[in-house]
């Protein structure tokens, strides 16, 4: 059995400056007793205690399954341990000031440029009521420290895989954290690459910032005051210097330590740190608190970086705009000119009414179902930040609806042109508008809530027809409502179509029209509905769904959640 020793700190070798800009505070020290984890009905992570102390430079490493990411996390905040406690200073993660965290992934927006992104992360960071020119002047500074003044106008996509690992870095630097944690910053970089980020850290932990950083690679823990090692089962091993590690297991490259470690699982006692003064407890749930910009400032910023990213998305402004086209088309092939005219088509009135409800129901939804579950990392990355969930699902309301409100313009202007529309006067037409506009932000909402719960943008695609499809069914255009049975009647009710449906019948008069046919009169039931209640019962639907997607959201991000 070993004790654990002093770390001692190599000199930094930075000359790039950035130990003046990574903060005025020293770092965090950190403390944990007893951490464990339970998941899927195993222990992940076995009574871990240890010390790091203020502005170290610390690699945890350990095979695949060892629990790396999940003690990262747990001494971050993010994930709440089963059983013991960690503390930053002797508080809380969530309230013992600022913790950067930064994910394996680069996980940022990779279409605007670097500045941009950089500029739109400071907005929702720094303290409210920071002026824009000092803004301006930390993204320069974090640029100069991080040599990345020459890219500042390249977008993140074009950047090599080093330098979007160091635009990542300096995301969480702007704040100025006093304990920052990567999560295997140096996957998949080439061995040059990976020596300079390490050295990036280093400089970071030489200007007082305390690193923690996971690794599988046994070469990052030499650069390093302190390695972490993680046995299988997730249990401590050992945590002091790179040298006394060796020493401990008797190997010269830590490399060899994987194999004794893999060889001793289930047989190791784990080691024993230095005495702890760190009450037990569970972290407390939710993100540092800081004095950052409030939910309507965040609103604001998060709409303005939501516009910017979809405009420089070409493809996605492409389809978000080509689609409302084609369905537009597709409406003026299908119903021959004149349906409401008085010698009539038959029944076509219904149909085109109804493809109209629709209509606005799939733009809506489509426009929703892809916004969350595609950046989710870096809403999740935010969150812990200090984003609000309730700011971030509305700046995508509030992006998205002036968009579908163009839609909408001009879906129905074109119909009208092309006579597949009756002729009525401006007021009905702003009616039949909102009507329309109603029913696509309910979706709209709905898609966001789908997207919300959503995994992977594959299981998003699948929700499209399983929620089209009853809105089809349902909606009293194939099966008129009172021909349908009595749970269907009932199921309709909870359906924007069915409701969105009715209104635009009663607005355009199908009930008097209908009247006096046999064939067409069971459909006058539905259009005797005042179509206020029916816009009503749409704003109700829209609010739901959004109040369940902040729900989702909310719970998704929980440190509890995996």
């Amino acid at each position: 059995m070993r004790t654990e020793g002093t770390a001692t700190r190599p000199p930094s070798t930075d000359t790039n400056g950035i130990e003046a800009r990574a903060g005025s505070e020293a770092g965090a020290r950190i403390e944990a007793e007893g951490l464990s984890r339970d998941a899927g009905g195993r222990r992940i992570m076995d009574e871990v205690s240890l010390v790091i102390e203020p502005g170290e430079l610390v690699a945890v490493l350990g095979g695949s399954g060892a629990g790396k990411t999940t003690l990262l996390e747990t001494l971050a905040g993010l994930a709440a341990p089963s059983a013991g406690g960690v503390r930053h200073d002797g508080a809380d993660p969530a309230a013992g000031g600022a913790v950067g965290f930064v994910p394996q992934d680069d996980i940022i927006h990779t279409e605007l440029p670097l500045r941009r992104t950089l500029a739109y992360a400071a907005r929702l960071r720094l303290p409210a009521g920071t002026p824009e020119a000092a803004i301006s002047r930390r993204v320069d500074e974090i640029l100069h420290g991080l040599d990345l003044a020459e890219r500042a106008s390249v977008p993140v996509s074009a950047l090599s895989g080093g330098q979007r690992k160091r635009a990542s870095i300096a995301v969480e630097m702007l704040a100025r954290p006093r304990v920052c944690f990567l999560d295997e910053p140096t996957s998949g970089l080439d061995p040059v690459t990976s020596v300079e980020v390490l050295r990036l850290l280093r400089a970071l932990s030489g200007g007082g910032v305390t690193v923690v950083l996971s690794t599988h690679r046994p070469e990052d823990a030499d650069l390093c005051d302190r390695v972490v090692l993680m046995a299988p089962g997730g249990t401590l091993a050992f945590s002091g210097s790179p040298e006394e590690a060796k020493r401990q297991f008797g190997v010269t490259d830590l490399a060899d330590v994987y194999v004794l470690l893999d060889g001793a699982a289930g047989h190791r006692e784990p080691t024993a740190p230095e005495a702890s003064t760190a009450p037990t407890g569970s972290a407390a749930p939710g993100v540092p608190s800081r004095h950052r910009p409030g939910p309507i400032r965040q609103w604001w910023h998060l709409t303005r970086r939501n516009a910017e990213v979809m405009v420089r998305n070409r493809l996605t402004l492409a389809v978000l705009l080509g689609s409302p086209v084609l369905v537009t088309s597709m409406m003026a092939v299908l119903f021959e000119p004149g349906g409401f005219a008085p010698r009539g088509h038959g029944a076509a009135p219904v149909q085109i009414v109804f493809w109209l409800a629709f209509d606005g129901f799939f733009f809506g939804l489509t426009y929703g179902l892809l916004q969350i579950v595609g950046e989710f990392g870096v809403f999740r990355r935010e969150r812990f930040a200090g984003l609000s969930v309730t700011a971030y699902l509305a700046s995508k309301i509030t992006m998205l609806v002036p968009l579908l409100a163009v839609v909408d313009v001009l879906l129905l202007g074109v119909l009208r042109m092309l006579d597949r529309l009756p002729p009525a006067d401006a007021r009905v037409y702003a009616a039949l508008f909102g009507v329309i506009l109603m029913e696509a932000t309910s979706a709209l909402a709905l898609g966001l809530l789908v997207s919300a719960a959503v995994r992977n943008a594959a299981q998003a695609c699948l929700a499209l027809p399983m929620l089209c499809f009853p809105q089809v069914l349902f909606a009293g255009a194939v099966v008129p409502v009172t021909d349908m049975a009595a749970p269907g009647r009932a199921f309709g009710q909870v359906l924007a179509n069915r409701h969105a449906f009715q209104a635009l019948g009663s607005l355009l008069d199908l009930d008097e029209r209908f009247a006096g046919s046999p064939d067409l009169s069971s459909y006058v039931p539905a259009f005797t509905v005042s179509a206020w209640r029916d816009l009503l019962l749409l704003a109700v639907l829209g609010v739901a769904a959004f109040l369940a997607a902040v729900w989702t959201l909310h719970r998704r991000t929980l440190p509890t959640s995996r």
